[in-house]
């Protein structure tokens, strides 16, 4: 099996610096020394433009120095991508363009020829149907996106084969949700587990592109590096790049994408939100920040490049377009009050230094903010946020006990189905020394018999369908289920509704 590892770092470019230093120490640096010491390792990676001046800036350029040589050296390439984290999905096609170039030029000053991308990450892995001709138009070969993409479900990606976009030349890589957040989520922490999970994939001549947030291995799950660093020495990972898969896999099958992200699900594609943490129709918020937006760069557009301040603005605006602020506002459940206010105090900014404003539109921008800020501060101080974030686990609210014996029928299968499958996880945790893990299981397990489960952030449902593969979790509950009709067949006031 041949495994495309891609990760991607960014930091917003005027990140504090004593946050960028917690992250540096406990992700970025161990991440790059571990890589240079590692000659066998292949790895794709994306460095925002941002992060580049942020090395430079703060006096990290030992950093860049070890990125420039291990791209001379072709252990690891470079995928463009929009050089301050905008949104594309939601910006007109010349501006998605100009992201994508200020972004090359950056990396390019930094990295020499070590920065030849044939790769685009778009933010987010956020796609719309117009990205992809764009994309193409500038050279690229291929782009990344979530498998959601493929189909607008997950799980039905074939990774014997290569993707290409219906009337382009463009391929696109699928990223494996079930391995990348089986990672992320540090459900695994060593190498022997990560195998183990693994067993059905190692098996076969197919290949594995997971892609994630390289802060994740360190800063957000301290220890997670070690782990990293295991897989990476491990014999049993033929590690290559993505630009290498279409050496090893001809088949292709042509498709065209669905519009998504990396975080859509299945329900939020057919209901038309898939972009809901940065443009929720029920926010009022996004709504204020998205209009401010367009009003500020209405006037940045209006400006005639050859002003002697245009330069000045346009990096401002290009600052300001970062997708953070909206995220930060999604509530589902991601908060800030104070990325919220940067935000768009960002764009208040850039629209004063644009010469000959008219008076009223600055007060319509000054009101905008004054309505963002004061509409955050309620929402937080009257207790809507929490409301917010309870309605995003609404689905879970409902025991998982209660949506399945109550109901029944067969449903009691299933519900024996998933104690028997987390109590082997249990049992394995324990046979690998991995008792913080069998904790979890047995606390599960705890919890779903007592129906206590409503009140878990992840639900332990969801944790066992990211360690166990999927064909193994159906294989389980068909079983159970069969055993129930064995048991119960023939009685039908016992069946379910």
């Amino acid at each position: 099996m041949r495994w495309a590892n891609f990760l991607h770092i960014y930091q917003p470019a005027e990140q504090q610096p004593d946050i960028l230093e917690a992250v540096v120490s406990q992700s970025y640096r161990p991440i790059l020394m571990g890589l240079k010491e590692r000659p066998k390792v292949r790895l794709t990676l994306n460095i925002n433009g941002s992060l580049m001046e942020l090395f430079d800036k703060y006096g990290y350029k030992d950093l860049i120095d070890i990125l420039r040589n291990l791209g001379k050296e072709g252990r690891i390439e470079f995928t463009s991508s929009a050089k301050y984290h905008a949104f594309l999905p939601f910006l007109k096609d010349d501006e998605i363009i100009r992201q994508i170039k200020i972004n090359d030029e950056t990396n390019k000053f930094f990295l020499g020829d070590a920065y030849n991308p044939q790769g685009f990450f778009p933010p987010e892995m956020g796609y719309k149907e117009n990205i992809a001709p764009l994309v193409e138009s500038l050279g690229f070969k291929w782009l990344i996106l979530d498998e959601i993409a493929l189909t607008g479900e997950p799980g039905k990606v074939d990774y014997n084969k290569v993707y290409k976009i219906k009337d382009t030349k463009l391929s696109v890589f699928f990223r494996e949700r079930r391995l990348s957040n089986l990672i992320m989520s540090a459900v695994v922490r060593s190498r022997d587990t990560l195998i183990e999970a693994m067993r059905d994939d190692l098996k076969t001549n197919r290949y594995l592109v997971t892609a994630m947030d390289g802060e994740t291995f360190g800063h957000h799950r301290p220890g997670l590096e070690k782990m990293l660093f295991d897989v990476f020495d491990a014999p049993e990972f033929e590690l290559i790049k993505i630009s290498e898969i279409e050496e090893h896999y001809k088949e292709t099958v042509e498709i065209n994408p669905v519009a998504s992200t990396w975080a859509s699900s299945k329900e939020d594609i057919q209901k038309g939100i898939q972009f809901l943490s940065w443009l929720d129709p029920e926010n009022m918020i996004h709504k204020l920040q998205w209009d401010l937006e367009k009003m500020v760069l209405d006037q940045v557009y209006a400006m005639s490049g050859t002003e002697p301040i245009y330069e000045v603005v346009r990096k401002k605006m290009d600052m300001a377009m970062s997708s953070d602020q909206f995220w930060w506002a999604s509530a589902k459940p991601w908060w800030s009050l104070e990325m919220i206010e940067m935000g768009a105090f960002r764009l208040l900014d850039t629209l004063r230094t644009v010469p000959n404003v008219p008076r009223e539109t600055l007060d319509k921008a000054a009101n905008y903010y004054e309505k963002i800020i004061s509409t955050a501060f309620n929402w937080q101080r009257g207790g809507k946020i929490r409301e917010m974030m309870h309605e995003q686990r609404s689905i879970l609210r409902i025991p998982f006990k209660d949506r399945t014996i109550s109901r029944g029928g067969e449903e009691v299968g299933v519900y024996d189905a998933f104690i028997a499958m987390m109590k082997d996880l249990e049992k394995k945790a324990v046979e690998h020394s991995e008792y913080e893990k069998a904790i979890l299981w047995r606390d599960s397990i705890y919890k779903l018999e007592n129906s206590l489960d409503i009140y878990d952030t992840i639900n332990a449902i969801d944790l066992l369908r990211i360690e166990v593969p999927h064909n193994e979790v159906e294989a389980t509950i068909e079983k159970y289920k069969e055993q129930y009709r064995k048991i119960r067949g023939g009685q039908p006031e016992q069946r379910g509704s």
